[in-house]
């Protein structure tokens, strides 16, 4: 594809020509690789419902988290996974469909965009009739956003920094905070605020995740006041404890996991400003979500 011989489909901007052999920061060739594609149960409830998400994990990685816990098929250097064509890629998607899939779950595929898009389309014509998440990382160009406009109904962007500092140190990308400010406005306007169906599962909408890192506590309290004064009731917010320190000899001030009282006064921020979404109860490992809806509900 055109898009791929001189590739600025993220912020980094290469400008490689993939089909020729060249890789970008990403690692990634102008053939999509998949890790993994099967039901997943541990996305936020409106997202996993009852019978789960239809996730699909892409290989490779435009950002580069010291902390990534996909790194097996996220690195620059991963090997793992399968090569599909868009056409094969359509076909996995009625296949979890067909196995009570509540929504299409893409998990970190910008860097492949235009051949999602194409499988999207085969798919939808083919009978893909549930929703499709975008779930990233935020770190998006409108660019490539806007090639997704019609074909992604629920967007699920991490928004991992409010300082450029951090983004730098612990994603390669002090550009993040800018971009994904960028990126989340477009996506709201793509979405609009939460739709839901009768069985209280999201139909339209974006969900904002942010990860709490150990020691970051006033940079998760501006990502939150962004957020509430930004976007309000047009998002969600789902704030997430389940950082879980691995190989983090290179950053000490990494290798510990989050503490009760770090949570608890985020959860306390989060409640003051008014946003509505999704908190984790306990040291959840396992993503285990509790709504924290501001008298709404779902």
């Amino acid at each position: 594809m055109q898009a791929y011989q001189h590739c600025t489909l993220c912020p980094r901007a290469c400008g490689v020509d993939r089909t020729a052999g060249a890789r970008g920061f990403c690692g990634a060739s102008d053939t999509m690789y998949v890790g993994r594609a099967a039901l997943h149960a541990w996305e936020e409830p409106p997202i996993s419902g009852t019978r789960g998400s239809g996730a699909v994990f892409f290989t490779h990685c435009t950002l580069g988290c010291v902390f990534c816990q996909n790194r097996t098929i996220s690195r620059r250097t991963a090997v793992r996974g399968r090569p599909v064509t868009p056409a094969r890629l359509a076909a996995v998607f009625l296949e979890l469909q067909a196995q009570g899939a509540h929504n299409i779950n893409l998990v970190t595929a910008s860097h492949y965009a235009p051949s999602v898009c194409r499988a999207l389309r085969m798919a939808r014509r083919d009978g893909l009739r549930i929703p499709v998440v975008y779930n990233c990382g935020g770190y998006e160009t409108v660019e490539t956003l806007r090639l997704l406009d019609g074909l992604v109904d629920i967007y699920l962007p991490d928004f991992k920094y409010y300082s450029t500092y951090y983004a730098g140190l612990y994603s390669g990308a002090p550009d993040y905070p800018d971009v994904a400010r960028e990126a989340l406005t477009e996506m709201v306007r793509q979405t609009g605020a939460p739709q839901f169906d009768a069985a209280g599962l999201m139909t339209r909408g974006t969900v904002v995740r942010h990860l709490m890192l150990p020691g970051l506590a006033g940079d998760t309290a501006q990502v939150l006041r962004y957020l509430a004064e930004h976007f309000g009731d047009r998002i969600l917010v789902s704030l997430m404890r389940q950082y879980t320190p691995f190989g983090m000899e290179a950053y000490p001030e990494l290798d510990r996991k989050i503490t009760d009282s770090e949570y608890e006064d985020a959860v306390h921020l989060f409640s003051d400003l008014g946003l509505a979404g999704f908190l984790q109860d306990g040291e959840s490992i396992s993503e285990s979500f509790i709504p924290a809806f501001d008298g709404q509900g779902v």
